[in-house]
């Protein structure tokens, strides 16, 4: 006879790993609903090379706190991207306002 427990169905018990853990129950998604699930949250999978202890490294502090290594750098690249991009714009914020100076002296001596 086939015995089946019944698990509830609660947050708890997808954490802990009560549900969701049977090997029988996985496969592989297809790609057309990987790159849907993609598209839809605005993801674009790169590949990039990486120095091994860097990754490493990363592994490390990612199960420090919990996470994958990957997540963890997104995070670390979303949080870095915008103080780069204020960089970038401030220095062409002052290179527009040298230019205009650069133009207004060359007016005023015209």
């Amino acid at each position: 006879m086939n015995k089946h427990v019944k698990i509830e169905s609660t947050n708890e018990a997808w954490e802990s790993g009560a549900l969701g853990t049977d090997e029988s129950h996985v496969r592989a998604a297809p790609a057309e609903l990987e790159s849907a699930i993609d598209a839809s949250i605005g993801l674009q999978a790169i590949s990039i090379r990486l120095p091994k202890d860097l990754i490493e490294a990363y592994k490390l502090i990612a199960a420090h706190h919990g996470i994958g290594y990957q997540p963890l750098m997104r995070d670390i690249l979303q949080r870095f991207v915008p103080e780069g991009l204020k960089e970038v714009l401030q220095h062409h914020e002052t290179k527009a306002a040298e230019a205009e100076v650069r133009v207004e002296e060359w007016r005023k001596a015209a």
